[in-house]
């Protein structure tokens, strides 16, 4: 199954995937429930999740109903039991909408949401990260995770995001990183699917960041706490819930 779930990711562009996976995603959860496992997303259980990635396939990470990975759990979590997303009113603006949220937070009175993508079907707003439509200090949250790693000026991107956020406002901007890496590694003359996909991880990203990514966001002038969310969690949790020990997520301040 692993096979099999790395050449679909690498065939078929990301879009369609999206549209197919709408189809898919019922069908599979009903055949995977069961009580081991839990996604506190939705709060359903099963026997097992899905394998997930395109280049070093991870068993057990890709929940079947939400379609949730363990960034996406352990970003819900601390969303959940951490921040006041769910009770404040809010400006929110969400890039590259992911399908375990957007049908959660449309549905909160409290904020209002907006998606944005340049390519992503089910964005409200098509939109080049590096040449936002936005207004300076338009948004209270910024929810941008595994975005960066697919700009070539992610400097650009990440000044953008910063002119959009409001003053005292929050941005949660998850990248896949190289803990072991001090020092982000970035080569654009390598453009072979293949090859990136055997260098970077994926075919369609242009670097791997390293432990640097937090200074390179402090530089542009946010506010960088790199919180260790797992910490504060049982290894039982952990283990429900498939969680990525030890990640750091990246919450930025205005």
């Amino acid at each position: 199954m692993n096979k099999l779930f790395k050449f679909f990711l690498n065939l078929i562009p990301r879009p369609l995937l999206i549209r197919l996976s709408y189809v898919a995603r019922p069908v599979i959860a009903f055949f995977l429930r069961g009580n081991r496992y839990t996604d506190p997303i939705d709060g359903t259980s099963y026997r097992k999740f899905l394998p997930y990635g395109y280049e070093n396939v991870r068993e057990n990470v890709l929940a079947p109903g939400t379609l949730s990975l363990e960034r996406h759990r352990l970003f819900w979590l601390y969303l959940t039991r951490e921040t006041t997303f769910f009770t404040e009113k809010l400006r929110v603006l969400h890039f590259a909408p992911e399908q375990a949220f957007l049908k959660r937070f449309k549905k909160l009175k409290n904020i209002t949401y907006t998606t944005t993508d340049l390519n992503s079907p089910i964005a409200d707003v098509k939109a080049d990260i590096c040449n936002l439509p936005f207004a300076d200090n338009s948004y209270d949250v910024i929810i941008c995770n595994h975005v960066l790693e697919h700009i070539p000026n992610d400097t650009k991107a990440m000044q953008e995001l910063y002119r959009v956020l409001a003053p005292k406002g929050m941005a949660v901007l998850q990248v896949p990183y190289d803990k072991n890496r001090t020092v982000t590694f970035e080569d654009d003359t390598i453009t072979d699917r293949k090859e990136r996909a055997a260098i970077f991880g994926q075919y369609d990203h242009v670097r791997v960041y390293g432990m640097d990514y937090f200074k390179k966001l402090e530089s542009v002038g946010f506010n960088v706490k790199a919180v260790d969310y797992t910490a504060q969690l049982s290894d039982q949790e952990i283990e429900q819930y498939r969680l990525p020990k030890n990640e750091l997520l990246p919450i930025v301040f205005k």
